[in-house]
């Protein structure tokens, strides 16, 4: 059977794991520590570091192919992979712009793809020339970053200058006044097959996904089409293999603009996990293994909403006791733990709820994310 290695051991690699199963292949993992979430889980683990190109070397020799669940595996590495002969899916010159937000704006914009206005700049009179006196300007990290880190959102030249005082490169991007954050998932093989996830909508709070709603409330279906056939577009013009994530903004004008990009399982697609025939890690397996790609259709029926909420951690470790209240109170909710010691405020799993006919999305909302509540602090009114 074929042998695919996932270079990074955190959750998404745990949950592919998983997914790996139900496929036959077998999956290997490469941690950097035997207590990382992927390694607690899986039987075929490396211990080596994402920055030792000996280290990813040694574990590609007994993959068939590798593909990863961060981006943070340095760009001069892949490409030394490649040219030894290792199958890297997606390839160097794809991650390239999930790597390289500059990178990543400019290709975009090359290709006619609407994004926000931007512009690298390196001092606050750059900062203070790109907003031209229209405040606020957010500023990114032009490489790494992650869950709202290396985002700033700056009122002010003063508040540039203590970010540009990061000594970090800068990208400025104008501030978008979007209704909602939306997200198009989707996978491509080798073979060019391409298939795409219904659109969902994204709640964002301190820069980081608290919940997923499928599909995404009152879209209209031309935009949900239009957000489809741009995701695949990207997918295919930048030689993507496996999934794609391509966060956007709904403007307040109806317009959308691409905000992020991501090559890998994201946490926009874990509510595929129970609301799609096909689950987000099962498809990205499939797609790096260049095999015939699985429904995205929603598991529900037409008009049934799928709600995910990330469960972040609170200030007492003992999630299990209240686990069991969570399972009790609403035997629908499905649970997933990352097993991650747990800190205030990091992700440490998610939960789900399916809709059945007739349910509202508003009530499922509120349902997900008092479980996670419950799950976070021991009350059902946290946040």
């Amino acid at each position: 059977m074929p042998a695919v290695g996932m270079v990074g051991g955190g959750q998404l690699a745990r949950m592919t794991a998983a997914a790996a199963v139900g496929l036959g292949a077998t999956f290997r993992v490469l941690a950097e520590s035997p207590t990382e979430s992927a390694a607690l889980v899986t039987r075929n683990v490396a211990l080596g570091s994402r920055l030792s190109l000996s280290d990813i070397s040694s574990f590609a020799t007994e993959c068939d192919v590798i593909t990863f669940d961060h981006e943070h595996v340095p760009g001069d590495i892949l490409a030394d992979l490649e040219s030894a002969g290792v199958l890297v899916r997606p390839g160097s010159a794809a991650l390239r712009y999930t790597q390289d937000k500059l990178a990543m704006r400019d290709r975009l914009s090359t290709l006619g793809v609407p994004c926000p206005r931007y512009a690298q700049v390196a001092s606050v009179a750059d900062v203070v020339e790109f907003a031209r006196g229209s405040w606020p300007v957010v500023l990114k990290s032009v490489s790494g970053g992650y869950d709202g880190r290396g985002v700033w959102v700056c009122e002010s030249a003063a508040e540039a200058e203590e970010v540009v005082g990061h000594g970090v490169a800068l990208l400025a991007e104008e501030f978008v006044p979007f209704r909602r954050e939306l997200a198009a998932l989707v996978a491509r093989s080798p073979s060019g097959q391409g298939a795409a996830y219904p659109v969902v909508q994204t709640v964002q709070l301190d820069g980081i996904c608290r919940e997923v709603i499928a599909p995404a409330p009152g879209l209209d279906p031309d935009t949900a089409v239009e957000a489809e056939a741009l995701a695949l577009r990207i997918a295919a013009e930048l030689g993507v293999t496996g999934l794609l994530a391509v966060e956007l903004f709904e403007a307040r004008n109806g317009r959308l603009l691409v905000n992020e990009l991501a090559m890998r399982p994201h946490n926009s697609g874990h509510w595929t996990i129970e609301g799609a025939r096909t689950s987000q890690f099962e498809q990205h397996l499939r797609a790096v293994l260049d095999l015939p790609l699985g429904s995205c259709a929603p598991a529900a029926s037409s008009g049934q909403f799928t709600v995910m909420a990330n469960l972040l951690g609170g200030t007492d470790p003992d999630v299990f006791d209240r686990y069991l209240h969570v399972m009790a109170a609403d035997p629908a909710v499905k649970v997933h733990f990352y097993g991650k010691e747990v800190r205030l405020g990091r992700k440490i799993g998610h939960v789900t709820i399916v809709g059945g006919p007739g349910d509202d999305v508003e009530e499922l909302r509120d349902r997900a994310r008092r479980a996670a509540s419950y799950l976070r602090w021991g009350t059902e009114d946290g946040d």
